[in-house]
C-alpha cells in the first residue's frame, strides 16, 4: 500500500514521528466496524463529524422527552394550585366570619 502524502510536510507520511498519528479503536460510523488501527487523525474528521452529528441527534430526542415529562407535571401542578385557589375563595365568598380559615389558624 503506498504511503499517504501529509498535507502540512507535502510528502510522505512519517506516520510514529508525527504527532497526528495516533492508535485508534472505534466503531465505524459508516460500517459499524471495529477499526483498530494506526492512522493520521486528520483522516479521522470525517468519521468523527458523522459521529458526533448522530449523538447530537440522540441528545436532542432525550432532551425533548425531558421537556415534554417537565410540561406534563408542570400542567399537573399549575391545576393542583388554582383548584386549590378555588377551594380558598369559595370558603371565602361563604362568609366565614373565623379569621383562622383565611389567616393559616392564626387569630
Amino acid at each position: 500500500m503506498k504511503t499517504p502524502i501529509c498535507p502540512f510536510l507535502k510528502k510522505e507520511c512519517i506516520e510514529h514521528q508525527c504527532m497526528l498519528y495516533t492508535h485508534v479503536q472505534m466503531t465505524d460510523p459508516q460500517t459499524g466496524l471495529a477499526k483498530d488501527e494506526w492512522t493520521c487523525t486528520l483522516s479521522l474528521i470525517p468519521l468523527m463529524i458523522i459521529e458526533n452529528a448522530r449523538r447530537t441527534g440522540g441528545v436532542q430526542s432525550a432532551v425533548e422527552s425531558m421537556r415534554n415529562e417537565v410540561v406534563k407535571r408542570q400542567d399537573v401542578l399549575n391545576a393542583a394550585i388554582e383548584e386549590r385557589k378555588n377551594e380558598v375563595r369559595s370558603i371565602d365568598a361563604g362568609g366565614s366570619d373565623d379569621p383562622r380559615l383565611l389567616n393559616g389558624g392564626e387569630r
